[in-house]
């Protein structure tokens, strides 16, 4: 293992292992001269673990933590969370004396490794609720007392948020006012979400971007990709072509360093990927082909974002069929 100092990221299922790929790819394109470490949990095939021990210094499994907590989660339309409790297992690997979680969901743009300089916890603020820290990308120091006095907090008072954003702001409860040198710039944790609510700022401080967060359901690998123009395809309209900007970085780096390593073994959207050809000579893959995919995450979000097979898996007939199983023979 090379540094004692690690960028740690998540896979919960093949589908969130691309994007750890991608990330890994965009790491190593930077310069970093960090170890890299991920936790997977064991809906991440054998295969895809092959392509992991390959990108990582660190492939460690572990158990999924799950809040149960559905009416919360149900309430902010996001039930996938739950298992984003697992996250806190990062505080178990104390082989490395500092690191930086980053979710599998992020791509680094530009060198970042000067957040090892940082102290514990030191984090964007929320864009949604800036007294609390956003849980996408942070610089913590594993320990296994703290990740025992996480898990005995989740089983006690649980997270308000369902998932680990609300536990980690629950127990860092004074990161808000305690240092300000703990909060980090935007940079640091771009969401995509802020491109649409201030434009005038992206405009001006966009060029200056660390590390771009796919936050929410519209992730980087639901779009579709037109071979004969090398670009990628909004999935639905009302698309700014800021966002579609860093969705185009990440499938370069997707199909240049993860497409082609992929195969059948894999599972849910990896799976259907590594099937779609995407030569110079090919159809536009366009997004609604992920439809075919048999992962219930990406389903879910594909139904969010609009983007229904309505000929196919989501047609009429495919639904009627679900609710008469489901129902039951009448009496």
């Amino acid at each position: 293992m090379g540094s004692t100092e690690a960028y740690v990221t998540l896979a919960t299922n093949d589908t969130y292992a691309m994007g750890a790929l991608v990330l890994s790819a965009s790491l190593r394109k930077v310069g970093s001269n960090r170890s890299r470490a991920i936790l997977v949990t064991p809906d991440v095939s054998q295969r895809m673990r092959t392509l992991l021990d390959q990108a990582y210094d660190l492939v460690q499994s572990v158990d999924v933590i799950n809040s149960n907590d559905d009416k919360i989660l149900a309430v902010m339309k996001r039930p996938e969370l739950g298992v984003t409790l697992t996250k806190i297992h990062c505080w178990t690997l104390t082989q490395f004396t500092k690191a930086v979680f980053l979710d599998a969901d992020t791509l680094v743009v530009k060198n970042v490794d000067d957040l090892f300089e940082r102290e514990e916890i030191t984090a964007v603020p929320d864009i949604g609720w800036p007294d609390c820290f956003n849980t996408g990308v942070f610089v913590f120091k594993p320990s296994q007392d703290t990740f025992t006095a996480l898990t005995q907090l989740a089983a006690s008072e649980g997270s308000f948020d369902g998932g680990d954003q609300g536990l980690l702001n629950q127990y860092f409860s004074n990161w808000a006012t305690a240092d300000i040198s703990r909060h980090l710039s935007f940079v640091y944790n771009m969401t995509l979400i802020a491109v649409y609510s201030y434009p005038p700022a992206y405009k001006r401080f966009g060029a200056n971007v660390k590390i771009v967060h796919f936050l929410g359901t519209q992730k980087p690998w639901l779009y579709g990709y037109d071979p004969k123009t090398q670009k990628v395809t909004a999935p639905f309209d009302g698309q700014v072509q800021q966002q579609l900007e860093h969705v185009q970085s990440w499938w370069d780096l997707f199909l240049a360093e993860v497409k082609p390593k992929l195969n059948e073994d894999c599972t849910g959207l990896a799976a259907t990927l590594a099937k779609v050809q995407l030569t110079e000579d090919a159809e536009p893959h366009p997004p609604v082909a992920i439809a075919q995919s048999n992962d219930p995450i990406v389903r879910r979000q594909q139904w969010e974002s609009g983007q229904i097979d309505y000929m196919g898996t989501d047609s009429f007939e495919n639904i009627q069929k679900k609710l008469d199983e489901s129902l039951g023979p009448s009496s």
